[in-house]
């Protein structure tokens, strides 16, 4: 009887491209984002607080190496022999000058045991001169290009003022995996205005772009978030996962319907417990896969269990997503 694999996991994935353990050590460059600094809007997005991603040692005042080399101090005492992913993770890590970002890049990869770059940013924040840089790193060096896409829904992405459209997406995916760049996706699952139907019904969109890989999160509502507020006024305009497992039946469903290719990285975000608003499920990381695989197994379910690849095309409406 053969074995079905559940879903493509992120470990499996890194030690198909290395032959020794590695992780990402974070990193805050200083970036901020077009939708903070007036060029797009104000404020950035409703849900965003970033202190809630950034470890102690990831700090602006620090450089590079700096963080990088404190960051290696506090994996290496259970893994001495680990290499190193720099993570250039807060804000969007693409938006300043050419020559700026290849100073932060390059800094990052003379650092001894770093042995490639993960760089966070958005859809419409990768400029062709850049990528071409990019495409060229590629070559030397692991290299992965992680967009914020959030959701497939344009209404929903101008409710939480990302400042970008889905087809700034599909654009920004398809250029950078045509350049041979590994290209990874981020989605939050729960935000307002969204159903379960149609968050499922996102997984297949999604699964339509060249995407290597894809994080999922659960929505968490953060003290100090214009979101945070937005709750405290309208309460019943949100749903929030309060009972994690009606979570994992949404992700569940939502993996059944991705391209089996697709490498999962992660299904849930843990903010610190003093910003975190809810849901507060009291789990850490692995407890929730371990829940998780468990559920899917109990239904029988693995990724791409109802994936039909019918090469669909995506239509952009203005105020959503359709498929025919």
């Amino acid at each position: 009887m053969s074995y079905q694999i559940q879903y493509n996991d992120f470990p499996t994935f890194l030690r198909k491209h290395f032959p020794y353990k590695v992780q990402k050590i974070s990193l805050n460059a200083g970036f901020t984002c077009p939708n903070r600094d007036g060029t797009k809007g104000w404020g950035g997005c409703t849900y965003c607080n970033n202190q809630t991603f950034n470890p102690d040692y990831c700090r602006t005042e620090k450089s590079i190496a700096t963080q990088l080399e404190e960051g290696k101090c506090f994996f290496a005492h259970k893994y001495p022999e680990m290499k190193y992913l720099a993570y250039f993770q807060a804000y969007t890590n693409t938006y300043a000058e050419l020559e700026g970002l290849k100073r932060k890049y390059e800094e990052a990869l003379q650092v001894d045991g770093v042995v490639g770059l993960v760089i966070g940013t958005r859809p419409d924040c990768m400029p062709e001169e850049l990528l071409q840089y990019l495409e060229e790193l590629n070559r030397h060096t692991f290299l992965m290009v992680e967009y914020g896409i959030e959701s497939a829904s344009d209404e929903t992405l101008r409710r939480i003022n990302r400042g970008h459209t889905y087809a700034d997406t599909v654009e920004a995916v398809q250029r950078t995996a045509a350049c041979g760049i590994l290209t990874g996706g981020h989605v939050i699952l729960g935000l307002p205005g969204e159903t379960h139907d149609t968050m499922v019904e996102q997984a297949g969109i999604l699964s339509a772009l060249p995407l290597s890989t894809l994080k999922i999160h659960q929505l968490q509502l953060i003290r100090g978030t214009r979101m945070a507020h937005e709750y405290e006024e309208n309460p019943e305009g949100f749903h929030l996962f309060t009972e994690v497992d009606e979570y994992i039946d949404l992700v569940i469903d939502y993996v059944e319907h991705l391209r089996p290719d697709l490498v999962l990285e992660r299904f849930v975000s843990q903010s610190p417990k003093e910003l975190l608003i809810a849901p507060d499920w009291g789990l850490k990381n692995y407890e929730f896969v371990t829940r998780l695989q468990k559920r899917m197994k109990e239904r029988g379910a693995y990724q791409g269990k109802k994936y039909r690849d019918s090469e669909k095309r995506v239509i952009f409406a203005e105020d959503n997503f359709t498929t025919e």
